[in-house]
């Protein structure tokens, strides 16, 4: 088979057959999308600080995709040791599950891109001394994720107001 390179750039098929010639059987120099009803792989990692002063309880979440595959979507969940008050506000995006559940959406997680940014100030019934703060990944787009240790935290916040990072 003779292929020029005229003919090469004008068609992109011809293209993809040269290539496979030139590399050999099984290999290609074009990229192919991942066969149906394998999932993309993503690693999904959460990390920030939390600090609890009396009733009030600050944690300011930075989540992040290390790839390979980037993600439409991620749900983070966030779980309290004790129930929130009934006033507590949150920001777009997220919602409450529950009396001490919070689910907050990520939008779009590019590859090793800027990780994005939660910021929540939640107030608790009563003044505990202590809150046990529990973050996960609940869903992810389905992609499969094999270090799934940097998307789960658990902290104790002492109620002084220090800042503690996970």
């Amino acid at each position: 088979m003779r292929v020029t390179w005229r003919a090469v750039l004008k068609a992109p098929a011809v293209a993809a057959v040269a290539a496979a010639v030139v590399l050999g059987p099984g290999l290609s120099a074009v990229a192919e999308p991942a066969p149906r009803g394998i999932a993309p792989e993503a690693d999904v990692a959460h990390h920030g600080r939390v600090s609890l002063r009396e009733e009030r309880i600050e944690v300011q979440l930075r989540t992040g995709n290390r790839g390979p595959s980037p993600l439409a979507d991620a749900t983070v969940r966030l779980r309290f040791s004790v129930p929130l008050a009934a006033w507590s506000r949150l920001p777009p995006g997220c919602l409450r599950s529950g009396g001490s559940t919070v689910l907050c959406g990520t939008g779009p997680l590019r590859v090793a891109a800027e990780a994005r940014r939660t910021a929540l100030g939640l107030g608790f019934k009563g003044r505990p001394a202590e809150v046990v703060v529990r973050v996960d990944t609940v869903w992810n787009g389905g992609a499969s994720d094999r270090n799934p240790q940097n998307d789960t935290h658990e902290v104790l916040v002492l109620s002084t107001g220090d800042a503690y990072a996970f």
